[in-house]
């Protein structure tokens, strides 16, 4: 066995590096500054009632003017304020939202939807609520991205039961998924708000400060409204240029099929595809899903496809991501793939949970990158953990580290962590610097969330910017 810590990975911005997400847009500008095709305006589109209307109003004059540190906290670097978002620094962007781009929602509409008897009648009547007034936005007026502000009270109604009513659905009902999918074919990506998050006043429960707050709600927004990314991996030059996969399953709405999904990264600026699969089987021993070879082939050949349609020419090397365990079959397919697409290199790399756990010397848990190596092709890494540029452990639970298992392997264990560390900082949901999954099993997983819901017959949109 031998114990390292991994160095944290560099994230590229507009004129320099730095390991912070937020430091780095600060101080030197998002990375995509230097994309010709970028946009420095975004329009944002609103859906709500009066009450949330006004104060989405309020917060993005904040957010235009930046927001304060959290205030007697001693942590610079984990709660760093927001400088605002503006043409002149950090998003080099301006937001625009007016009148013209707004369609509120009827109280009375809202009174009927909450006075449903059941949680799943409430659901569909408030997607479509909201869904009218998105159509309106997406078709008639050209905006990048739109803002649904949820009242306090219809959110609980949606996402908790009334006293005493039943709770045998059959179908899972989940407004935030039914209201994405549905939305899919509009083209135009959501951002859902809950009026209660906007208030600069602390809430009783509310987790995050102000400033945080915004840093990921500017980032999201940016996203999604310029289908770039403001930050990228630092590209390392030894090795050949890599497309990342990762490979997740979901269960249908009723629970009895399960299907898999794929997201794939292929680019500097974060495009990439997402692929819908088909139904698989389930492991009789251990009840987990799988992948037949012939379909690990059709999924991995497809995810080419799109690749050389995108970039016109293939990847040197794949690296599969998987949340479970790679079968022979699965291995068999997917190899099956790369020979006939030309590809020598691979990694196929499953990434489980696991009950190990390490201990620091002293009050705090081990270190982010912490890698416990066991063999060539299985070991233990810490993605959350106690950070020194946070000077803190900047979580509230024990941290549970990941068990990286290489089934056929041309990279070394460590690198392969490395890329997976690297990997966990290209979540546009989050500004902190120390997420948990890689963004290709992160994005797999919020793929499958939406598309239980999207219409077998309906082709989904590729960009995860429809999902998170």
């Amino acid at each position: 066995m031998k114990l390292t810590v991994l160095a944290e990975p560099l994230l590229e911005f507009g004129t320099g590096t730095h390991i912070c997400p937020r430091t780095g847009i600060e101080q030197m500008g998002v990375y995509d500054k230097r994309d010709e095709l970028r946009r420095t305006e975004l329009r944002i589109g609103v859906v709500g009632r009066g009450e949330g209307i006004d104060l989405l109003d309020e917060w993005l004059a904040k957010c235009r003017t930046g927001i304060e540190r959290k205030a007697g906290s001693k942590l610079l670097n984990l709660f760093r304020g927001f400088g605002g978002i503006s043409p002149d620094h950090g998003f080099l962007t301006r937001v625009i939202n007016s009148p013209q781009y707004t369609r509120p929602l009827q109280k009375s509409e809202i009174t009927s939807a909450l006075q449903l008897d059941t949680r799943a009648a409430r659901i569909e009547r408030a997607v479509d609520l909201f869904y009218e007034q998105v159509r309106f936005l997406a078709e008639n007026r050209a905006v990048d991205v739109i803002v649904c502000v949820l009242p306090n009270e219809l959110f609980d109604s949606v996402t908790t039961r009334a006293e005493g009513e039943a709770g045998n659905d059959e179908l899972e009902h989940n407004f935030r998924r039914i209201l994405k999918a549905r939305c899919m074919h509009l083209s135009t990506p959501l951002q859902l708000v809950r009026e209660k998050t906007m208030l600069i006043t602390k809430q009783s429960g509310d987790q995050q400060d102000p400033a945080t707050k915004a840093w990921n709600f500017a980032t999201a927004l940016y996203y999604k409204g310029n289908r770039t990314i403001p930050w990228r991996l630092v590209e390392d030059n030894a090795k050949p240029p890599s497309c990342y996969i990762g490979v997740g399953f979901y269960k249908s709405r009723d629970g009895e099929t399960v299907s898999s999904s794929l997201a794939q990264v292929f680019d500097e600026f974060g495009h990439g595809i997402i692929l819908r699969g088909t139904p698989v089987s389930i492991d009789k021993k251990n009840r987990r899903p799988y992948l037949s070879e012939q379909q690990a082939y059709e999924l991995l050949r497809d995810a080419l496809d799109e690749y050389d349609r995108a970039l016109q020419h293939m990847p040197a090397r794949v690296v599969v991501h998987k949340s479970s365990h790679f079968r022979d079959s699965e291995q068999a397919g997917f190899r099956r793939a790369l020979i006939e697409k030309g590809i020598r290199s691979r990694d196929f790399v499953a990434i489980t949970s696991t009950d190990i756990r390490l201990f620091g010397d002293k009050n705090y848990p081990p270190k982010r990158g912490t890698l416990l190596t066991m063999s060539e092709s299985d070991g233990i890494l810490y993605t959350r953990g106690t950070v020194d540029f946070y000077k803190t452990y900047p979580g509230m639970y024990v941290p549970s580290p990941l068990r990286v298992t290489a089934y056929d392997q041309d990279s070394s264990l460590e690198s392969l962590c490395e890329e997976i560390l690297g990997l966990t900082k290209m979540n546009w949901n989050n500004t902190q610097l120390d997420g948990r999954l890689p963004i290709t099993l992160e994005c797999a997983s919020k793929i499958g969330d939406i598309m239980k819901y999207v219409d077998p017959n309906e082709r989904p949109q590729v960009s995860y910017s429809f999902y998170m």
